[in-house]
């Protein structure tokens, strides 16, 4: 993998739109500089990772918060009917 990224490489390694990837860029949540005289926006690998570790970080404390909330009751198993 090369040092810079383009927008489409990062929505590729997301699995995710274009689109999001600008919002990503646009909100600052994605750190991205612009390049060259046609101003191409380029993220730096290391803050792509930055990133999801963020993104891992921010799941878990909601996770956490959510706990309760979020708990199934899987004691019983799948419901199973008979034909």
């Amino acid at each position: 993998m090369s040092r810079f990224l383009t927008l489409n490489d990062v929505a590729e390694v997301l699995n995710i739109s274009m689109s999001q990837t600008y919002a990503l860029v646009h909100s600052k949540a994605l750190k991205a500089i612009k390049v060259g005289g046609r101003g191409q926006w380029r993220v730096e690998d290391s803050e792509l990772e930055s990133y999801i570790q963020r993104c891992y970080a921010e799941t878990e404390s909601y996770l956490d918060a959510n706990r309760g909330a979020l708990d199934v009751d899987q004691s019983a198993g799948p419901e199973v009917t008979s034909t």
